[in-house]
């Protein structure tokens, strides 16, 4: 038997599968690279992350500093702006003022911290807890159809509208809009965790791990939940942009992050008053949040193809 392991063949047939496990994550990341959806998406929202974190050190001012004298200024007007200590510094208004003399450049910058916070919190709940829901669903079939018909309900609602109606409910704050937004995306989730693991639950690996033994906690996280995370991370792309999307209109709507905090919504929703006569004031913040979504959906869109072998032995 000690002569059989040491056989050059099964030394070879050793150091060749050790070399494939090996060269499988490299070989995913150089797909991931390859495609030029992943890394357009990925630059843009690297981009979009980097301004949200260092909005402070950009050139920026109070967001919330009113001074009616320069208000509806256009952009690139340069002023003296007078600070605490009764010093002045030049400072320019690249993207011009609002109604109320607001920097909008900053207000943007700063607007992005709050939609972005949104964006990834939601998909990060949405995931969590649509992936336990799913996984029980899928598997213990008697508890399935109960779920379901939740899931079903819940989905029966138009998403707006069960967000607005979370919000009358309770004080508005950015805790209160993630959850109003989390709750809607759950069945999605859901149902896409049930799909994959009902497909799972008949292959042989799942039934031979079950005749042996193997309780059912340790067979939802060893055999069936690898296979949900391809899938998982294309949705968890799709649900950061439509919660960015949504807290937006939820802000411009006024039902949203109370009208003193920037975010993009709250700036458009401003802004639309004087569109006609001085448009920057829903222009840039249209434009941040018009880039944001398509780079996310973008990036989810490269990642569908890279990870998802079907479309990658199509597009191969």
């Amino acid at each position: 038997m000690s002569a059989l392991e040491d056989s050059p063949i099964a030394l070879e047939v050793d150091s060749a599968a050790s070399a494939a496990a090996a060269s499988r994550p490299r070989t995913v990341l150089q797909m991931l690279v390859r495609n030029p959806s992943v890394c357009f998406g990925g630059v843009v929202l690297v981009v979009m992350l980097l301004t949200a974190l260092l909005a402070p050190f950009l050139g920026t001012i109070d967001p919330s500093n009113i001074d009616p004298i320069y208000r509806n200024k256009v952009p690139g007007t340069e002023r003296m702006l007078r600070l605490e200590d009764g010093s002045e510094v030049p400072i320019t208004h690249w993207m011009g003022t609002d109604m109320l003399g607001r920097d909008v450049y900053s207000r943007v910058l700063y607007g992005s911290q709050i939609s972005l916070v949104v964006g990834l919190v939601v998909a990060i709940l949405s995931i969590a807890v649509g992936l336990a829901i799913g996984l029980v669903s899928g598997y213990i079939r008697w508890l399935d159809g109960i779920v379901m018909r939740v899931m079903d309900g819940l989905m029966a609602i138009p998403g707006i509208l069960l967000a607005i109606a979370l919000m009358s409910l309770f004080n508005a704050g950015i805790g209160t809009v993630i959850f109003a937004i989390f709750i809607p995306e759950i069945p999605r989730v859901v149902r896409l965790v049930r799909a994959i693991v009902l497909s799972i639950r008949e292959e042989p690996y799942v039934e031979a791990a079950i005749s042996v033994g193997t309780s059912v906690p340790l067979i939802l996280i060893r055999h069936v939940l690898p296979n949900t995370i391809a899938p998982l991370i294309v949705q968890g792309t799709y649900i950061c942009a439509s919660a960015i999307l949504v807290e937006a209109i939820l802000s411009f709507l006024g039902v949203g992050i109370p009208p003193e905090t920037p975010t993009w919504g709250n700036i458009m929703a401003e802004g639309r008053i004087l569109f006609q006569i001085f448009p920057h004031n829903l222009l840039y913040p249209g434009i941040f949040l018009a880039l944001t979504i398509l780079a996310v959906n973008v990036l989810g869109d490269g990642l569908r193809d890279t990870l998802d072998p079907r479309m990658a032995k199509r597009l191969g």
